[in-house]
């Protein structure tokens, strides 16, 4: 009986310390991210180098921009959202393209987003003036699609 009882007491004590290991994994790769955050979702860490995903706008930011009325285009994606990570290298260059400041909410890391903006789906793009929603395009639409959304109501405003 003693056998198992330790036996079970090593087997407990592997696993605390895999979970503590795992645990001070994530931290480190969390350090200094854009996000603000000491922890991060594991598919965000994913995304945490790739070039597509560094125009980050926090919470704060957003609302201080709002405060202020300026125009600002926001990109609500989720860091695990399979259309999201399909739409990104698609309409992030063509931003850079047509020369708009295109931010990214990373509704993840922020889920309050979600209901804030009234959000129903990733990737959803929303262009602000005068601290108010002018319009959106929801989904991993179209290139062309995209192009018209900037030229009809980021470009012309």
């Amino acid at each position: 009986m003693k056998k198992i009882i330790i036996f079970g007491g090593i087997v407990v004590l592997i696993f605390v310390a895999l979970a503590v290991v795992s645990n001070l994994q994530q931290t480190k790769k969390a350090e200094g991210n854009p996000f603000g955050k000491d922890k991060l979702h594991p598919a965000t860490i994913e995304l945490i180098n790739d070039p597509n995903y560094q125009n980050v706008i926090l919470p704060e930011e957003l609302d201080e921009k709002l405060t202020n009325e300026e125009a600002t285009t926001v990109y609500f994606y989720a860091s695990d959202c399979a259309f999201c990570k399909e739409a990104t290298p698609r309409v992030v260059p063509l931003a850079e393209e047509l020369k708009i400041n295109l931010v990214q909410y990373n509704l993840r890391e922020f889920e309050e987003g979600w209901n804030k903006y009234g959000l129903n789906s990733t990737p959803t793009i929303v262009h602000f003036e005068d601290g108010a929603e002018v319009e959106r395009i929801e989904g991993a639409v179209t290139n062309a699609e995209f192009e018209q959304f900037f030229n009809e109501y980021v470009i012309t405003n």
